[in-house]
């Protein structure tokens, strides 16, 4: 517990790039011979390894995540000791964690072994994905590190947009991945809490550049901003709506979204369409359904349809998929369109294998990727909410 009060301390004025020369003053006071930190690129491809000055050559700098034992405890989130596949057996691989957002692992090699090992390693890690955490917002070298190549404008804009990935607490477990990553325009999601009241929400904005990701920007800012006011759901919209006129008049810059709120005691999840996909639920890991609600018009036609408010009494364990049309209508040269029945059974497949959210949709973007010889032409984005009533998802390793 001293060397992790020290650590602390030694890192109030560190950035992030010294984050290894503080975790190094301090490892052998901790009980560690060595201490490497592994973090996630944006597509959850590889782990690469945040170096020290003369660091480079002690260890390989990139793993990646599908095929060794460090990317095995990211996906699985838990402690795995070396020993198969050539890795060393003094060495442990333990989940970096921000919540439940997985953000890396760390490579740990003990100084001794005892009965709190397992402990240390916990409390070690909790201790390093907070310091990456409170760095990384304000670092261009965190920004290079978990980029493997080059980001347009209009994708840069919508990652400093959005919340992280992963979200849970003991009710609610809310996941997301957008694609292509580095390309991203016009497709954006948002979640938020206030008290027992989870929101939610998915944004499709036309076109495919910057003057997309522009109109989605403003249509999560304005949403934002409406609900910390108190509005609910089809006034938020419709606010919403009036925003994006004002701005851009009456022209092509209109967004579609399906807005949601979800009763975290009762699991009751309403919701809007604003001329979007209409969401799916899966319950049970196996029925599906999609939830329907007559959809206004998009956001910023001004068309003076109706908006109305639709509710789902959940069961604990339900899950609810938000999607944009680039996961399931982008279409394949040689197999055709991805569709939405591939899509959900995808997903009741990695339910019915116990994967957790996290994993479920980083194993859903690889797949798609590859169903389209890893070029996506149009954003895809998934927002899946699964409720958990009293069934608790284990959320640590």
């Amino acid at each position: 517990m001293r060397a992790l009060t020290s650590m602390l301390e030694d890192s109030h004025l560190a950035a992030f790039e010294d984050i290894p020369s503080v975790i190094g003053r301090h490892k052998r006071e901790a009980g560690f011979e060595e201490i490497a930190v592994y973090l996630a690129d944006l597509q959850q491809s590889v782990l690469r390894r945040l170096c020290g000055p003369g660091e480079e050559e002690s260890q390989p700098t990139e793993l990646k995540i599908d095929s060794t034992l460090a990317g095995r405890a990211l996906q699985e989130v838990r402690m795995l000791r070396g020993g198969s596949d050539g890795d060393d057996p003094g060495r442990w691989w333990v989940p970096l964690l921000d919540g439940t957002e997985r953000i890396g692992v760390l490579c740990l090699a003990p100084s001794f072994e005892d009965d709190g090992l397992r402990d240390r390693m916990r409390h070690l890690a909790s201790m390093i994905a907070m310091l990456v955490v409170s760095k990384r917002s304000f670092s261009d070298c965190h920004a290079r590190l978990v980029r493997s190549r080059p980001m347009n404008v209009a994708a840069e804009m919508q990652w400093n947009l959005m919340p992280p990935l992963t979200f849970a607490t003991p009710s609610v477990t809310i996941g997301a991945v957008l694609e292509p990553a580095y390309e991203i325009g016009g497709d954006a999601f948002d979640y938020s809490t206030s008290g027992r009241r989870a929101h939610v929400g998915v944004f499709d904005a036309m076109g495919h550049d910057v003057s997309a990701g522009l109109t989605a920007n403003l249509a999560v800012a304005a949403c934002r901003n409406h609900r910390r006011q108190g509005m609910g759901l089809v006034r938020n919209s419709e606010a919403i709506e009036r925003v994006l006129i004002d701005e851009f008049g009456r022209s092509d810059r209109f967004v579609t979204a399906v807005l949601g709120d979800l009763d975290l005691d009762t699991g009751l999840f309403s919701w809007v369409n604003r001329g979007h996909h209409a969401p799916v639920l899966i319950r049970q890991g196996r029925w599906t359904s999609t939830l329907e609600c007559p959809p206004a018009h998009p956001m910023g036609l001004d068309l003076g349809l109706p908006v109305t408010l639709c509710q789902e009494q959940l069961e604990p364990g339900d899950r609810i998929l938000l999607y944009t049309d680039g996961i399931t209508e982008m279409r394949s040269p040689d197999s055709g369109e991805f569709g939405l029945g591939r899509f959900v059974e995808f997903m009741i497949r990695q339910n019915a294998a116990g994967m957790p959210v996290p994993e479920t949709l980083r194993r859903l973007v690889r797949t798609v990727l590859e169903y389209h010889d890893n070029r996506l032409h149009d954003d895809a984005t998934v927002l899946l909410v699964e409720w958990h009533g009293s069934a608790h998802e284990k959320l640590s390793p």
